[in-house]
């Protein structure tokens, strides 16, 4: 993995003896070892205690100058006047035919200043795109390696934020600038597991120390280092899209359920007119649950079809769910496939039993 980008606590991952992959170009923790370590134990702790996560991996970037946010506005798909300085938005980057270059979260800081958080392996092109179509008096800049980000998520933990006095008080996906320790850090009330947690956006060079704070603040709360396995257990759970499986260039927002995240009634953003047509007749595809009736479990490209053999469609995503102790999957599906339907999954040429749902699979304790 000689090649690949590291995270400000990649040594940190190494001492605890994590198992490592390659993640959007970067080497990332996927599971942690240990007595009732794994997948299992992370995903657990994060549903009924608190867990950590280093995300430093996603993108960092920021859009700032005259009539920035109207800028900014005029290209990803979401409204950023649904939202008020301080305050952060799910949105999505789409390119001319609808379909999807990246998800991605974006703060609001003020009028001419907003801060993006995409994809790794999707930021330079995202940068690229908006750097690209700025006027002269906006500036598009990529901080991919100036901040990390610490995921702290699960029920308890606020109580953890608080250990090392960071603000916990705010409301869902809004966001404090802090200082710790004489140090700034930016806190997010999002995250990406359906629970109750905060993103931690510390400098680059206080990422280790931050770390190193809330793991053993979190002691006394049991709480467990969790890695990027455990995230998409916890994702896929709550039906949350991931991009180069659920979205895509070949995957539109209205196929991905996700048009909540788009400002139909703004004039202009990318790929407007093609989603606005696709969602006037309706998607030929749409992205659906998959729950297990028997052991199968579903995997991406696994083939769907009806209970009388007919195909209708593709897995996209899918995993054991830690949580209900059985299969789930996230797939894509012909108009003719509806809610409550049984269908088939070829899982590696076994024949898979499926009820058709609406995610999530699972209720959080808390948001």
């Amino acid at each position: 993995m000689a090649d690949l980008l590291r995270s400000p606590l990649h040594d940190r991952h190494v001492a605890l003896g994590a198992k490592t992959a390659d993640f959007g170009g970067w080497e990332m923790p996927i599971e942690y070892p240990g007595p009732g370590g794994g997948v299992l134990a992370e995903h657990t702790a994060v549903r009924t205690g608190v867990g950590i996560f280093d995300v430093s991996h996603l993108g960092k970037g920021v859009v700032s100058g005259h009539r920035a946010v109207e800028f900014v506005n005029e290209c990803l798909t979401n409204d950023l006047r649904r939202i008020a300085p301080g305050q952060a938005q799910y949105t999505l980057c789409c390119d001319e035919q609808g379909g999807v270059v990246d998800d991605l979260i974006a703060y609001l800081r003020g009028e001419e200043e907003v801060f993006l958080v995409p994809n790794a392996a999707n930021t330079a092109e995202v940068i690229r795109r908006l750097t690209a179509a700025a006027p002269s008096h906006v500036t598009v800049q990529d901080l991919h390696h100036a901040l990390g980000v610490i995921a702290v998520q699960g029920p308890d933990s606020e109580d953890v934020l608080a250990a090392v006095g960071l603000p916990t008080s705010h409301e869902y996906m809004s966001f404090e600038a802090a200082d710790w320790e004489g140090r700034p850090v930016v806190v997010c009330r999002s995250g990406y597991t359906g629970e109750k947690g905060y993103e931690l956006l510390p400098r680059w060079e206080d990422t280790g120390d931050l770390w190193d704070a809330l793991l053993a603040a979190g002691a006394d709360f049991g709480i467990r280092p969790c890695g990027l396995g455990a995230r998409d257990t916890l994702r896929t759970e709550m039906g949350y899209p991931l991009h180069g499986r659920d979205l895509s260039l070949e995957i539109t927002p209205v196929q991905a359920r996700t048009t909540w995240a788009v400002g139909w009634d703004k004039p202009r953003f990318w790929g407007r007119e093609v989603l606005l047509r696709e969602r006037a007749r309706g998607a030929d595809r749409m992205l659906w649950g998959l729950l297990a009736s028997d052991r199968s479990i579903p995997r991406q490209h696994m083939a769907v079809s009806s209970t009388t053999g007919t195909p209708v469609g593709e897995v996209t995503s899918g995993t054991f769910s830690p949580t209900r102790k059985v299969g789930i999957g996230l797939a894509l599906l012909g108009r003719e496939v509806s809610e409550g339907d049984t269908v088939h999954v070829d899982v590696r040429g076994r024949t898979g039993v499926f009820t058709v749902m609406r995610p999530p699979f699972v209720q959080p304790s808390t948001r």
